[in-house]
């Protein structure tokens, strides 16, 4: 005899196993019943409370989501730290932050006259009769050299290096308003944050201590005691990169330049000729290649006819036509040569002045 519940002569072949398999996909699991948003009041709460049928649960606290989120949190959290410390520890940072303490040194040698100062009524014919007759004028007596890339500098970081280079001589010897003693700015500017302590010290308070004298700087002339006769300067020279490690680039300037100057005030006085030798070295990291900045490492300057007894480290005080330098002149210095004065005052080479 069947069992209750089952149908007589037993479950039908093929049929289900049972009744629990029957009825196996609709029957709801106990998480499911548990996330279910509704659940239903039971008939005492009905009566009692007199509430509706189903009442709204609280929505369950998902622990997966959660620690997705914490997981997001810090992943975030180490790229950023990543990229803070990447920032903090650049590999060209530490070279540079030791040569941003390294002042500029600055070396003036003036070079006296042994006769009087030649003059004449027109530059053109003291140029004409001197060493600087080939010399071009202004800016075309800088000229850029070929821009090769080097192990860790491309092509266009070093044209960039030489042409800042070439920015600063033209501003800071050439520019009649900063050769007049005028505004300084236009140097400025071009130099790496770092160093302008130093370029204003120099200014505000000059020395002849080989580090604060604005001479070093640029070129200027003692307003009250000459002036330009001539804007066209006469400049000759060269420009010399190469990279002292993979993070910086150096640039070595070295010009002579020929300016033709009379006494201040004075459109009729005699004019005469005044030399500068110029030696500069510069440097750059890849944050003044980007600026369009750099730092200026050491100036050396032969420069005359001047006074060896006169102070030049403010402004430069030529002896102009007819003028001498008196007694006790050193030997002779040429600065149309590449050899150093080995003295602190020189002598102007026979050579060098204009040929009557």
């Amino acid at each position: 005899m069947a069992g209750l519940g089952g149908p007589p002569g037993g479950t039908p072949e093929g049929a289900p196993g049972g009744g629990e398999d029957e009825y196996r996909s609709v029957v709801f699991d106990e998480s499911f019943v548990r996330a279910a948003p509704l659940q239903e009041f039971s008939a005492q709460e009905r009566i009692t409370d007199h509430a509706p049928a189903v009442r709204r649960r609280p929505p369950l606290r998902r622990a997966g989501l959660s620690r997705q989120a914490l997981i997001l949190v810090l992943l975030i959290a180490v790229a950023f730290g990543t990229a803070v410390y990447m920032g903090v520890r650049h590999p060209y940072q530490d070279s540079a932050g030791e040569r941003a303490a390294e002042p500029a040194r600055m070396t003036l040698v003036p070079l006296a006259p042994r006769d009087r100062v030649p003059g004449a009524d027109d530059a053109a014919s003291l140029y004409a009769h001197s060493p600087a007759a080939h010399f071009r004028t202004a800016a075309q007596g800088v000229p850029l050299p070929g821009a090769r890339r080097t192990a860790h500098f491309s092509e266009d970081q070093v044209m960039n290096a030489l042409t800042t280079a070439k920015n600063y001589i033209l501003r800071s010897a050439l520019d009649p308003d900063v050769l007049g003693g005028g505004e300084a700015r236009s140097v400025r500017v071009l130099l790496d944050p770092d160093q302008l302590q130093q370029f204003d010290e120099s200014f505000d308070r000059p020395a002849t201590d080989g580090r604060h004298a604005p001479t070093g700087w640029l070129i200027r002339f003692d307003p009250a005691r000459a002036e330009l006769a001539d804007p066209r300067i006469r400049v000759d020279g060269s420009l010399r990169i190469v990279e002292s490690d993979a993070s910086t680039l150096e640039v070595t300037a070295d010009h002579t330049m020929v300016y033709a100057l009379r006494p201040a005030g004075d459109a009729r006085a005699e004019e005469s000729l005044f030399t500068v030798r110029r030696e500069l070295r510069f440097r750059f990291d890849r944050d003044d290649l980007r600026l369009h900045q750099t730092r200026l490492v050491a100036s050396y300057v032969q420069a005359g006819p001047l006074s060896c007894a006169e102070d030049s480290a403010n402004y430069l005080r030529p002896l102009l036509a007819g003028r001498q330098a008196g007694a006790g002149v050193p030997a002779a210095t040429d600065p149309y040569t590449s050899d150093h004065a080995t003295a602190l005052c020189g002598s102007l080479a026979q050579g060098a002045r204009p040929k009557a």
